[in-house]
């Protein structure tokens, strides 16, 4: 027996072996701890923790887009109800404020678990939970465990237990593509999270769990389990006494609204946003690098009543009309803005049916001619310097011009080589500055932007609002006052709302606040400036309101208010325009051609089934449509009008033999030779003189140099004689 004993002492190890096998391993494991404490640091945050979506608001605060590839936008703690906070440690880690970052219990027990069969459980601590989020990957592997446990250790020591909940709240996935407790709350209630009642926060705890196993209204089946799980959260609260048993008991599980697709940037959200971007760093209130990196909360300017009512106007007045069996409808584009008089807030935009099927944003865009919209400036501009016919006559809504179709323009006696085609060649002979703004006659601008000069019209035009680097805004020759700069229609809306405002400038903005977090951005101020005199901008809305009243405007009565406006065609007819504005609100529309494929111009001719589209149609239809949407229910205000002298209404001329006035707006030609089939581009050459008609009393016969042709006038006979003289002493001429 004693022989047995000893092989058995022999086999079994002694105390001092167990002792020292224990202590070595104590000592390996202590090493190991403090070798990765040491060697392990906190890493920089990865760039899907980083990652936010900026929040696009309409100006009532209901949103209009996010843009990002995640969905999250972080909110500070102080952002998240304590209830709200509460019930996600009752969810998640009771002793969270109270015990370490790591409990190893915990985790030998979700080990034991995972290797029973028992599924995958983390057995990890919130603080656990938030380094897995915010700065490793999602892997479940020893290496990534382990590294987990010591940036938990090392980043409890650094960092308050606050600044941790707050990071976690950010960086959890809650379902529905939602990261963090500010998209969730949007996701799941529509709601900020600072708004979220006890009931919801202890449902939005319950998904941190497993999203898709308790989101009940994408998988009703999920129901009892969420349910459980809500009352699991809500009980733990009690039972910390962060809930009192007397409200517990009074709550009824807020059923979430149903999943919905979060606002991507198709149809007008994209152009929206774009321009949006667009303002934002033109003006340098954030650079592109910083809204790259997401988290803002922009609030902007649209309205969305308004923004609805221009796309249906648009839909209702031009897109229903078109035929695909019809190869010109396939060129309509349209454009659109809408700004506040009063505060120069752009209240609505319209870009193109599509942010995905036609990306670029035609309230925005800068090539194409604004054509006869721009007159008013031009006028605006003769009122504002006091600027006088070539007679020495001050230009008044009554001076009398030559209207005759392809009439030389002149200065200082002589031809100046530019001699613009009238709308269908129509000669109007003898014509008021109203007259011809009615009728849009094209030889009578051409001559008073001489007669003004070019410089001053486009420093007028620039005052208005008009960028000085806008394309085509180029002092030179006569052009430039039959509209062949190309300013975008936003560009256009701030000019015209200068001239509502009664010259005084306010330049528009598109932002109404912008956050992140707690914090305020600061926008930069809006000066008010006297762009032009009151007289001048007033005297301009006096002759704007006859293009409405009896010109080729009159579509935009339908908008059943005093409105001002001008219409405006393009060279060839590739972009109609109708610019206009009540006491109350500036909104100009644009129709272009542009082909699908080649994103070339393309005129419009046969668009939507007309032979021409011309501003008076489309553009001043959809005007009427969209200001009386805009405007239902406020009170009607008339003009408040101060004209400068000269510029009362005088008694209509009589009527001459000329031929009957256009319906339409004429189209500022090209200076060069023009394939337009209806009108014959301007020529340097003598123009053909009419033979019916005497030459106006305001113009002297010029004297040409001798490099230049002769243009050659006819001589006025007995009776032109007569005309000249009761024009002359009806209108101190």
């Amino acid at each position: 027996m004693s022989g047995h004993r000893t092989v058995w002492r022999r086999a079994l190890p002694s105390w001092r072996t167990v002792l020292g096998t224990v202590l070595g391993f104590l000592l390996l494991v202590i090493g190991a701890l403090i070798a990765g404490y040491l060697l392990v640091d906190i890493p920089p945050a990865n760039s899907a923790a980083k990652a936010q979506s900026n929040v696009y608001l309409y100006s009532d605060g209901s949103e209009l887009a996010r843009d990002g590839d995640v969905n999250r936008q972080n909110v500070t703690l102080g952002q998240v109800p304590r209830s709200v906070q509460q019930a996600v440690l009752a969810a998640e880690d009771r002793d969270f404020y109270s015990e370490s970052a790591v409990d190893p219990a915990a985790m030998l027990r979700a080990a034991w678990n995972t290797l029973t069969g028992k599924g995958k459980q983390s057995g990890s601590t919130i603080t656990q939970q938030y380094v897995k989020n915010y700065y490793l990957a999602q892997e479940q592997t020893l290496t990534r465990k382990a590294k987990e446990f010591f940036i938990a250790v090392k980043l409890d020591r650094r960092v308050s237990k606050d600044n941790i909940l707050e990071g976690y709240l950010n960086s959890s996935y809650y379902g529905r593509n939602a990261y963090g407790i500010q998209a969730a709350a949007q996701a799941y209630y529509g709601v900020d999270s600072a708004k979220l009642t006890t009931a919801q926060g202890a449902y939005l705890a319950a998904l941190l769990n497993a999203p898709s196993v308790y989101d009940v209204t994408a998988h009703p089946a999920n129901t009892p389990r969420a349910l459980a799980r809500w009352n699991y959260v809500l009980d733990g609260m009690v039972k910390q006494k962060w809930l009192a048993p007397g409200e517990r008991a009074t709550m009824r599980f807020p059923v979430p609204r149903p999943a919905r697709t979060s606002p991507g940037l198709t149809g007008q959200r994209g152009y929206l946003v774009e321009a949006v971007k667009d303002y934002l760093t033109d003006h340098h209130i954030l650079d592109e690098d910083t809204l790259r990196a997401g988290g803002y909360r922009i609030t902007t300017t649209l309205n969305r009543r308004r923004q609805n009512a221009f796309v249906r106007a648009v839909d209702t007045r031009l897109m229903d009309r078109l035929d695909d069996s019809r190869p010109t409808d396939g060129y309509v584009r349209a454009g659109g803005a809408s700004i506040d008089v009063r505060t120069g807030r752009v209240v609505a935009l319209y870009g193109g049916i599509d942010y995905a099927k036609q990306y670029v944003n035609s309230a925005t865009r800068r090539d194409y001619q604004v054509g006869s919209t721009f007159k008013p400036l031009v006028f605006a501009s003769a009122v504002q310097h006091h600027a006088t016919t070539q007679d020495g006559d001050p230009i008044t809504p009554n001076t009398v011009y030559d209207g005759d179709n392809k009439r030389m323009t002149v200065s200082h006696g002589h031809a100046t080589g530019f001699a613009p085609a009238n709308e269908d060649d129509r000669s109007y002979g003898p014509i008021t500055v109203t007259e011809a703004t009615d009728k849009s006659v094209n030889a009578v601008y051409a001559q008073m932007g001489v007669d003004v000069g070019p410089d001053k019209v486009k420093d007028t035009a620039v005052d208005l609002g008009i960028p000085a680097d806008a394309p085509g805004l180029a002092a030179s020759r006569g052009a430039i006052a039959l509209g062949t700069a190309t300013p975008s229609v936003l560009d256009m809306t701030q000019a015209y709302t200068t001239l509502a405002r009664h010259g005084e400038r306010r330049p528009y903005t598109l932002i109404g606040k912008i956050t992140k977090g707690e914090e305020e951005i600061e926008l930069p101020d809006r000066e008010t400036t006297t762009a032009i005199p009151r007289e001048a901008a007033d005297t301009t809305t006096s002759i704007l309101r006859s293009v409405v009243d009896g010109g080729t405007g009159t579509a935009a009565q339908a908008a059943g208010r005093p409105a001002a406006g001008k219409t405006g065609t393009a060279e060839q007819d590739k972009a109609a325009w109708f610019a206009g504005y009540t006491p109350d609100l500036a909104t100009v529309v644009a129709v272009l051609g542009q082909h699908p494929e080649t994103a070339a111009q393309e005129p419009l001719y046969g668009a939507a089934g007309l032979d021409r589209v011309n501003g008076g149609d489309f553009p001043a239809q959809i005007w009427a449509d969209y200001t009386a949407a805009a405007l239902r229910g406020r009170p009607v205000h008339d003009f408040d009008l101060q004209l400068a002298d000269g510029a009362e209404p005088a008694p209509s001329t009589e009527p001459s033999d000329s031929e009957s006035p256009s319906p339409s707006d004429s189209a500022p030609p090209s200076p060069g030779p023009s394939d337009s089939p209806t009108r014959p581009a301007p020529t340097t050459g003598p123009p053909t003189p009419p033979t019916t008609r005497p030459p106006s009393p305001t113009f002297p016969t010029p004297t040409p140099p001798t490099t230049e042709p002769t243009a050659e006038f006819p001589t006025a006979g007995p009776d032109g004689d007569a005309l000249s003289r009761r024009l002359r002493a009806r209108w101190g001429m």
